[in-house]
């Protein structure tokens, strides 16, 4: 069975949400006896071999609006549309749309349908026509959560063929820290912090996570870079917080090593573009309680209310302030908490699992398209 990739970025090209997932589902589902390629855009194109398929880029040609294009991109897709079995396309990507329709791939299609558009909604009312006619013309769509499927609009015009597979991580692509590092994090940030990871970008929520931590003694570790960097540390200096700790980009050692130190995650994205929430993941497989905030995406599905976790209305610091309070003041639920995720973690989000679901689902539009 030849399976086909189709997104703007994978890696290494770029480290994203999305570009991680298609690498985990890529690796999974090439152990189980799928031969895999992926193609997307970027600067340098080429082909590359990644642990397990073959990665190709095509040249991209300018981005607007978040939209890479390509006109070589039409070409790479046909050719190895042609000796594919299955097309994979991963949503949003509105170029890979028009795609689709001029290259017409003569085979099962599916795609995994990642977030809604949430920030650019002018452009979206104007690309609505061609998404329902893409989302229309795929043989089947996959969202990573039941949350998801229950809240986005247009995931529901098109319930009927939508599956769901959550999304999972493989624990063993993780690099093991030692006992000392672990430790040295600790002497420097406390033996109990509060640990935020991920790309500093608008929907984090982090400017509420500030505001939180104003009035407490709680360490709190800020773990990534981006475009709001600059904007977060100001607002940090202005409220004279001693206790945030903006520690930038770190490699995986480092962050797994601060995983396993930390005390709780806190994860408080207040919009629907965290579709999922990755970052929030990886705690729980690492054992760690989490707060969240509801905003009816797969967050939720990850972070259980009151099991797993605690879950705030989004865009309430007071509220937020209150859930670290109750996992500080209450090691032995944390703990508890902590234990119950990666028992969720081990039996829902694995990386095998996940690949499995993806397998079935192959056999299963194969096996229509040759009924």
């Amino acid at each position: 069975m030849r399976v086909l990739h189709f997104y703007k970025t994978t890696l290494p090209d770029t480290v994203g949400g999305i570009e991680r997932v298609i690498d985990e589902i890529a690796r999974g589902t090439s152990r189980l006896g799928v031969e895999v390629e992926t193609l997307s855009l970027a600067r340098r194109p080429g082909t590359i071999t990644m642990d397990g398929y073959r990665a190709h880029r095509a040249k991209l040609d300018f981005e607007l609006a978040s939209t890479g294009f390509s006109l070589g991109v039409v070409g790479a897709f046909s050719r190895l549309a042609r000796r594919a079995d299955i097309v994979h396309y991963h949503f949003p990507w509105p170029f890979m749309d028009l795609v689709h329709f001029i290259a017409r791939a003569k085979v099962p299609t599916l795609v995994t349908y990642h977030s809604d558009i949430i920030r650019q909604k002018h452009l979206a009312r104007l690309y609505r026509p061609l998404e329902e006619r893409f989302l229309g013309d795929v043989d089947r769509i996959v969202a990573t959560s039941p949350n998801y499927l229950a809240s986005s609009e247009i995931l529901q015009r098109h319930r009927h063929k939508t599956s769901i597979i959550p999304i999972g991580l493989d624990r063993a692509l993780y690099p093991q820290p030692s006992a000392d590092r672990v430790a040295w994090w600790r002497s420097r940030l406390g033996q109990r912090f509060f640990l935020f990871v991920g790309v500093l970008r608008y929907y984090k929520g982090l400017h509420i996570l500030l505001e939180a931590a104003r009035g407490t003694d709680y360490p709190v570790a800020i773990v990534g870079a981006g475009p709001i960097e600059a904007e977060l540390r100001a607002q940090a200096a202005r409220a004279g917080l001693t206790n945030v700790h903006f520690l930038g980009f770190l490699p995986d050692e480092e962050k797994v090593a601060l995983l396993q130190a930390s005390h709780a995650i806190v994860f408080p994205s207040n919009i629907r573009s965290e579709a999922f929430g990755v970052s929030l993941l990886e705690g729980a497989m690492h054992g760690k309680p989490m707060i969240s905030s509801e905003i009816g995406t797969g967050t939720t599905y990850v972070n259980v209310p009151g099991e797993t976790g605690v879950v705030v209305a989004p865009d309430d610091p007071e509220a937020l302030r209150r859930a670290m309070r109750r996992l500080w003041q209450d090691p032995e639920e944390a703990a508890a908490m902590g234990r119950k995720a990666e028992a969720r973690f081990r039996a829902l989000f694995t990386a095998r699992r996940m690949a499995e679901q993806y397998v079935r689902l192959y056999q299963d539009l194969l096996a229509g398209a040759r009924g």
